[in-house]
């Protein structure tokens, strides 16, 4: 698993996909091991709107690149196993400015408010089979809310939405949404968060 983790993450650093790695502030996010057997993490971003979409998918398909290299199949399933482990998510971090200056913490609150409203308009956006495959992974066991209701909460990796607890702390930052699938559409991920939070529709 280190192995393809470690060649995916160069080949995203030379593709220019924009992502945070430890101590390499510019290109990837973060990658760890995970829960499951075999299971790995990689994380896009910080980056600004349609861009999101554009560097998951880039490193999607490195990824299956890297990863025919060494004779590895990867699934994008959001639980490619039955059994008593987590499954695999998308979470999304998201903040618009206005989240991300002092006082933050109110315009943070008044996009859960939003987002409560329209959960099941989300949860079709949130995997390519409007809910089905996200349905074996959001139980409300295993570090995620059930599927059938929105909640929020600092801290809780058991809820819809988390606001990390430094977040909290300061006042301002960002939320993340834990509800999307690892194979879902980012497009439609970023379209459904934005419509909600900032077009009031």
């Amino acid at each position: 698993g280190r192995d393809v983790v470690e060649a995916h993450y160069r080949c995203c650093l030379y593709a220019g996909i924009r992502c945070w790695y430890p101590h390499l502030w510019h290109q990837i996010s973060g990658t760890n091991a995970e829960v499951m057997p075999a299971q790995w993490e990689f994380q896009v971003g910080p980056t600004e709107g349609i861009d999101m979409g554009d560097d998951l998918w880039v490193a999607r398909y490195l990824l299956e690149r890297v990863a025919e290299d060494f004779g590895v199949v990867v699934s994008f399933d959001p639980k490619p196993m039955k059994g008593d482990w987590n499954g695999a998510g998308a979470h999304c971090n998201y903040s618009t400015k206005a989240m991300r200056e002092k006082g933050g913490m109110e315009h943070i609150e008044k996009a859960i408010d939003k987002l409560s409203k329209h959960h099941i308009r989300h949860i079709k956006e949130y995997d390519p089979n409007e809910g089905k495959d996200n349905e074996r992974r959001l139980t409300g066991c295993h570090e995620t809310s059930s599927i059938h209701d929105f909640s929020s909460g600092v801290a809780n990796r058991g809820c819809s939405i988390r606001i990390p607890r430094e977040i909290s702390a300061q006042g301002y930052g960002y939320l993340e949404d834990r509800r999307p699938s690892s194979n879902c559409d980012p497009y439609s991920v970023t379209m459904v968060i934005v419509k909600t939070t900032c077009l009031e529709d």
